[in-house]
C-alpha cells in the first residue's frame, strides 16, 4: 500500500503520518511506502523511518511523479489556510483550487482508482442573506460559503465527487472542525487564537484574543481530527450515504468556556493572561463560520466528538510534558 499525504510537513500531516506508521496498515493492507509532500521537509523524526520519503517543494511540481508512482490512498491535506486566502486571493486560488485540480488530474492519469481524502472545512457554511445559517448544521444543511477560503474548499468538494462519479478515483471530503490545540507557531488560519489562548498561558505568556467570550466554535482535538481522517479513508463508499462530503463530529464550546477550562487545568493567573482586543476582520470570518453540528452520517461511522474542552487541554499538557521530556 502506497500512501501519499499532502501537506505532511504541517502540524496534521504530521500527526497522520505518525499515526499510520504506528498502525502499520491501511485499509486492512501494510503500508509499503509513506510519501510526505510538502513545501518544507517534513519532520526529522517521520524521514528517518523505514518506508517513509519526502518530496519537497511546490505539490505542483510532483504531479508527474504521482502519475507514475500509483499510490493507493491520499490525503489531501494541503493548501492556505481562512485568514491567508482572505488576505491573498491569488494565493487562495492557486494553492486550493489549482493545486487540488492537478493532484486529482494526475490520480486520474495514474489510472489506479486510489482511495482520495480530501480535508474540507465547515467554513463551506456561512449565513446567506436569503438563506440564513441555521442554529445546527445538519448533514442536509445547504452550503453557503462566505469567504474565499469556503468557496474554494467547496469546490474541492465538487472535484472530488465529480472525480469519483466518473470512476477515476474513489474520494471523499471530510469537513474539519477548528483544530485545538494546535503548538506553537500559529498557522496564519484565522481560528489560530483558540489555540493560543490556552497555549501562551500554559507557557506563562500573555496572549490577545481577538472576539468576545460569547463567541462559540466547533472544535475538534487533534488527536480526534486524525482518527476522524483515516475512518473515512477507511469506510466504503456505500457507508458514506450516497454524498462524498461529511461533516466531521464537533464540540461546541465559547470562549469563555475554553478559559473555564484552562482556569480549572492551569488556575486563575493562567486565564488572566488573557486579554480581550477585539478584531472585526477575525470575529467577521470566524463569527461566520457554524458552532454546533449534528452529524448522524459521521456517528453511522464511529466517529465521536471530544468529551469536553477540560479533556483536550489536559491532553495537550501531558503531550507537552512529554515533548519537554524527550527534548
Amino acid at each position: 500500500m502506497k500512501v501519499l499525504i499532502t501537506g505532511g510537513a504541517g502540524f496534521l500531516g504530521t500527526l497522520l503520518g505518525r499515526e499510520l506508521l504506528q498502525r502499520k496498515q491501511l485499509l486492512g493492507r501494510a503500508i509499503s511506502e509513506l510519501v510526505l509532500a510538502d513545501l518544507t521537509p517534513p519532520s526529522a523524526d517521520l524521514v528517518a523511518r523505514e518506508h517513509v520519503r519526502a518530496l519537497t517543494g511546490p505539490l505542483l511540481d510532483f504531479c508527474p511523479e504521482v502519475e507514475t508512482t500509483g499510490f493507493e490512498a491520499v490525503f489531501h491535506l494541503a493548501g492556505a489556510v481562512s485568514a491567508e486566502c482572505e488576505s491573498d486571493f491569488e494565493l487562495g486560488m492557486r494553492s486550493n483550487l489549482d493545486t487540488t485540480r492537478a493532484l486529482l488530474d494526475a490520480l486520474k492519469v495514474a489510472g489506479n482508482r486510489p482511495r482520495v481524502v480530501f480535508a474540507s472545512s465547515v467554513a463551506v457554511f456561512g449565513g446567506d442573506p436569503g438563506i440564513p445559517l441555521p442554529p445546527v448544521i445538519r448533514d442536509n444543511t445547504l452550503p453557503t460559503p462566505q469567504s474565499s477560503y469556503g468557496i474554494q474548499k467547496f469546490i474541492g468538494e465538487q472535484l472530488v465527487a465529480d472525480y469519483t462519479r466518473k470512476g477515476y478515483i474513489d474520494g471523499r471530503s471530510g469537513r474539519l472542525m477548528t483544530v485545538a490545540i494546535r503548538p506553537s507557531p500559529p498557522n496564519g488560519a484565522a481560528s489560530g487564537f483558540f489555540s493560543s489562548i490556552v497555549r501562551e498561558p500554559l507557557n506563562e505568556m500573555d496572549v490577545v484574543c481577538p472576539v468576545p467570550p460569547e463567541m462559540p466554535v466547533a472544535l475538534a482535538s487533534p488527536a480526534n481530527t486524525v482518527n476522524s481522517l483515516i475512518s473515512l479513508a477507511e469506510a466504503p463508499q456505500d457507508a458514506l450515504g450516497g454524498r462524498t462530503a461529511i461533516n466531521f463530529p464537533a464540540l461546541t464550546v465559547t470562549v469563555a468556556e475554553i478559559l473555564d477550562a484552562l482556569e480549572a487545568v492551569a488556575g486563575k493567573a493562567a486565564r488572566e493572561r488573557v486579554r480581550f482586543v477585539e478584531s472585526p476582520e477575525v470575529t467577521r470570518i470566524v463569527g461566520g463560520w457554524p458552532a454546533a453540528f449534528q452529524s448522524e452520517r459521521a456517528a453511522r461511522l464511529g466517529l465521536r466528538p471530544d468529551r469536553n474542552m477540560r479533556s483536550i487541554i489536559d491532553r495537550f499538557v501531558c503531550e507537552q510534558d512529554v515533548m519537554r521530556v524527550e527534548a
